[in-house]
């Protein structure tokens, strides 16, 4: 059993902090704890529209206050990716201002003009003449990056078609398949823990999702805890071949067990 004051915790914000913009309860609580005691913490999610500070101004009127440096998108994730991979590189972006600004950052030049790689991120204004450009860029020898796999996300008026999906418009018309960097990637999860300076066998991802947070905290060496605040319920873990740590109702089942959270 890792030492009691070792833990570090990687967590997703939907479903897990939020539900539907409304704060689970008991999580703002739980932070606080975190916070008391002095324990390293990571808030994910895949969604690569929002920059760090627009998720803060976000979970702020949701009652949660979370630093911007203790919150990791998908898009800070690919932008930490093709620094490694191509220092100083360009791209071609579909995509929102989280993921042109995490590039930005990393100094990349955004452009149509023969670019090192084409990275399609969430966004809720795809144009035919965007994906068009990028199918063309593509065919060219273009390098497919996409942020996250989702297929689809929600909306107060229903299903939204999300990265994946059209990623796959993309796939079928080029023959490439995208390298997607978030969840279930581990290589999200440990591009967040080199960012905490923490190590993997000290870590607890805590998520509502079994094909996404858990699978990639498990790829990661991590031990996992399964909420049922999210989209999971009580059965949802029998489903799948492989189980988390745990499983609780909600983050609230924490509190108070943030040193010793697993079972014996």
């Amino acid at each position: 059993m890792t030492e009691l004051s070792s833990w570090t915790y990687l967590m997703d914000m939907d479903g897990v902090l939020v539900h539907e913009n409304v704060m689970v309860p008991g999580a703002d609580e739980f932070l606080a704890e975190l916070r008391e005691q002095g324990m390293p913490f990571m808030v994910f999610t895949n969604n690569s529209i929002y920059t760090q500070r627009d998720l803060r101004a976000r979970l702020l009127r949701s009652g949660l206050d979370v630093p911007e440096s203790a919150i990791w998108t998908s898009a800070l994730a690919t932008a930490r990716f093709l620094e490694n991979q191509r220092p100083g590189g360009s791209a071609y972006v579909v995509g929102e201002s989280g993921l042109t600004t995490a590039l930005h950052g990393i100094g990349y030049v955004l452009t149509d003009s023969d670019p090192d790689y084409v990275v399609l991120g969430e966004t809720r204004t795809y144009s035919f003449e965007a994906i068009t450009k990028a199918i063309r860029l593509v065919e060219g020898g273009a390098r497919f990056i996409a942020t996250n796999p989702d297929e689809k996300g929600p909306s107060p008026q229903g299903t939204l078609p999300a990265t994946g999906a059209v990623a796959a418009l993309i796939e079928r018309v080029t023959g490439c398949a995208p390298y997607y960097i978030g969840k279930p990637n581990p290589l999200m999860m440990r591009s967040a823990l080199r960012a905490l300076g923490e190590h993997s066998e000290n870590t607890l991802m805590i998520g509502d999702r079994m094909d996404t947070d858990v699978r990639s905290g498990l790829e990661s060496g991590m031990q996992t805890i399964l909420v049922l605040s999210g989209i999971s319920d009580k059965n949802t873990a029998e489903r799948f071949p492989y189980r988390p740590t745990k499983v609780v109702d909600s983050i609230a089942d924490l509190i108070g067990h943030i040193h010793d959270p697993l079972p014996v």
